[in-house]
């Protein structure tokens, strides 16, 4: 695995809040305070309360943001949960990546490949004139700020005297299981303190101390009795969990259902992506790179190659392995 270099912490993070949405000022302001965002890193903006924005709201957005954010800020928190896309893109790739157009006339198609994918600094704006962005999403500010304190709770955790546990889960679901060709091999990481298992949703054991849950399936059952570490990663191939608002069509679960059991950052596509493995978070990639020290955001942007319709949520800065002796 290539080595990444450093990783992003409060200093080179923009956070933006939308005044006009009480949820984003309480969750915005309660973040910066509790993670020391600077107030120069800090833009607030007028955004419609609504899913979707149009390209021409997206293009107000960016307007208001050009004299809002300077060169220091390398990546962005998103403290709202609406709007999570542009159209047929997600609002955090639209903002990092630039929003692409012409996917909503085939969602089904090739997107562009992500600079950020190959990429092994950590000051993506300055090396790539791009900002990684998370939403700070939950279904209310209690969440969110529940969500906050796993995030801060998490770092620089691991490796602790217990191992914890990465659960990569195949299901008979064809289309949704496709992913299982890149689960890595069960495996304990000792370094790392980090036992890998793959396990079948047909005979799941207890899942204990869990740090990555990674699987396939329109729903997942049983999150509520999983034994969540701070900092967990946990996500599942299908086509709407980035549909915060509600269910997806055919009760498609939404990524905040993971937020909302106790994992720290998860992924969800907000138009139908197909299955293209490139479309979702690498489970390879992921682990290997969270294992490295990178924060949770870093992580999930690393692993997937074509990210146009995938909203990032969670917790940015979460680190479990960031350096125990290195600056936080």
């Amino acid at each position: 695995m290539p080595r990444l270099q450093g990783r992003l912490t409060a200093a080179d993070l923009g956070l933006l809040i939308n005044t006009a949405d009480p949820y984003s000022v309480a969750v915005g302001e309660y973040y910066a305070s509790r993670r020391g965002i600077p107030e120069a890193n800090i833009a607030r903006v007028v955004l419609p309360l609504k899913a979707r924005l149009t390209a021409a709201e997206f293009a107000d957005l960016q307007l208001q943001l050009q004299d809002k954010l300077g060169p220091q800020v390398q990546a962005l928190a998103l403290a709202w949960t609406m709007p999570y896309a542009v159209e047929c893109n997600s609002i955090t790739s639209a903002l990092g990546l630039g929003f692409q157009p012409e996917l909503c006339q085939n969602s089904c198609g090739v997107s562009k490949l992500s600079p950020y994918f190959s990429y092994l600094g950590a000051r993506p704006h300055a090396d790539l004139g791009m900002r990684p962005a998370m939403l700070l999403a939950s279904r209310s500010v209690e969440a969110a700020q529940a969500l906050i304190e796993r995030g801060i709770e998490s770092d620089q955790s691991l490796p602790a005297f217990t191992s914890a546990n990465a659960y990569f889960v195949s299901t008979p679901d064809a289309a949704r299981n496709v992913r299982a060709a890149q689960f890595p091999p069960a495996t304990l990481l000792k370094p790392w303190g980090l036992e890998v298992r793959r396990e079948s949703s047909s005979a799941l054991p207890a899942l204990q101390r869990t740090l990555f849950y990674m699987t396939g399936l329109t729903r997942v059952a049983g999150l509520d009795s999983v034994d969540w570490l701070p900092g967990a990663l946990a996500d599942h191939l299908t086509s709407y969990g980035g549909q915060l608002d509600n269910l997806g069509p055919g009760g498609q679960m939404s990524a905040l259902d993971w937020l909302q059991a106790g994992a720290t950052a998860s992924y969800g596509t907000v138009s139908e992506p197909c299955n293209h493995l490139q479309k979702f978070p690498h489970p390879q990639l992921l682990l290997l790179f969270y294992l490295q020290g990178v924060t949770a955001l870093e992580a999930y942007w690393h692993s997937v190659a074509w990210p146009a319709q995938g909203v990032f949520v969670g917790e940015p800065l979460a680190a479990p392995f960031a350096p125990k002796f290195a600056p936080r």
